[in-house]
């Protein structure tokens, strides 16, 4: 028995959800399918798959081995990518989906340097705040910031994203500063739809249970820039990440508030489909990636600077920023 191939032919009867369609999509025979199932089942000691005439379903056993099964495979893809990468140059087009604000501010000032690295890349740009469908839309890759990956893609962490609680002074003067995350509740706030805790912002003090607020919001957007006007001319208090507000708090245009509370801290991550072999202009935008962004402090922890010199060491200026 060819254990790899008959790891393949298991892990895409689970996919398929069928012995029938999972031989139609390798372009082989049911009794070969089947076939391969057994020995693996033989080799195991283990029956993974409850067979009826109309459906299958895992086994409590098949269900513990189907996810190593895939780590097992997306290991061996990728040292056959790297492999391969010593005979092929990255080329060819490269579909990349990404948060809009981050696409914008960020992700815009690397893509000169990826591009005159590997100029035989072509990049197709999608930059929209939803969870694209990397199967049904063709992305061979896409950044998405969250506390944890979907289970049924591979990702590679790049940087941790801190989000900041902040308002204006005008706001401020207005309404009064919050002492206590609880009081945030009383307060005019911004929401941004696609936060995965919804209206429900969370807080943490060192050595303290995290406390969660039922916010009401005054507005809800899918997008966190719009929420940053919103907030510098005095709309209301907002969570967002570092990336979008940290000029905006070295400025002073919006102040950092509760500062000895933390909220719990997001990764951009880069994610792609499991069943897909890492083609090598991936793993080149994604090396890439965290080699350029690695390299900048305020991606893991912004903090506000007494002195404007430090200050752009950390987090340099809307326009004058590297990456």
């Amino acid at each position: 028995m060819d254990f790899i191939h008959a790891l393949r032919v298991f892990v895409r009867v689970v996919d398929a959800g069928s012995f029938v369609r999972a031989a139609e999509q390798l372009d082989t025979s049911n009794a070969a399918v089947t076939r391969q199932v057994a020995a693996l089942e033989k080799h195991l000691g283990a029956r993974l798959l409850n067979r009826t005439t109309r459906k299958i379903s895992l086994t409590s056993s098949g269900e513990a081995f189907v996810d190593k099964a895939r780590r097992i495979l997306e290991e061996i893809a990728e040292a056959e990518s790297i492999a391969g990468e010593r005979r092929t140059a990255p080329a060819g087009v490269l579909r990349v989906s990404a948060p809009l604000s981050f696409g914008v501010g960020h992700l815009s000032r690397l893509l000169p340097g990826f591009r005159a690295r590997y100029p035989k890349v072509r990049l197709d740009i999608d930059l929209t705040d939803r969870v694209a469908d990397l199967a049904a839309e063709g992305i061979d890759v896409a950044l998405r910031i969250a506390r944890e990956p979907r289970r049924n893609l591979v990702a590679r962490p790049i940087a941790c994203v801190r989000l900041v609680v902040c308002a204006s002074p005008i706001y401020l003067k207005r309404r009064g500063t919050p002492a206590h995350p609880s009081e945030l509740a009383q307060h005019e706030t911004l929401s941004y739809s696609y936060l995965s805790a919804g209206d429900v912002w969370e807080l943490q003090r060192p050595g303290e249970e995290p406390v969660k607020v039922q916010i009401r919001p005054s507005v809800h957007a899918t997008n966190g820039d719009l929420l940053r006007e919103l907030a510098l001319a005095g709309g209301g208090i907002i969570l967002q990440p570092s990336f979008i507000v940290g000029a905006d708090l070295m400025r002073g245009t919006l102040v950092p508030l509760l500062t000895d509370w933390k909220a719990l801290e997001l990764t951009l991550y880069a994610v792609y489909l499991s069943q897909r072999q890492l083609s090598p202009r991936v793993r080149a935008f994604i090396d890439y990636l965290v080699e350029s962004i690695g390299a900048e402090p305020y991606w893991e922890n912004w903090k506000p600077m007494p002195a404007r010199k430090s200050a752009k060491k950390t987090l340099p200026q809307s326009g004058k920023r590297k990456a």
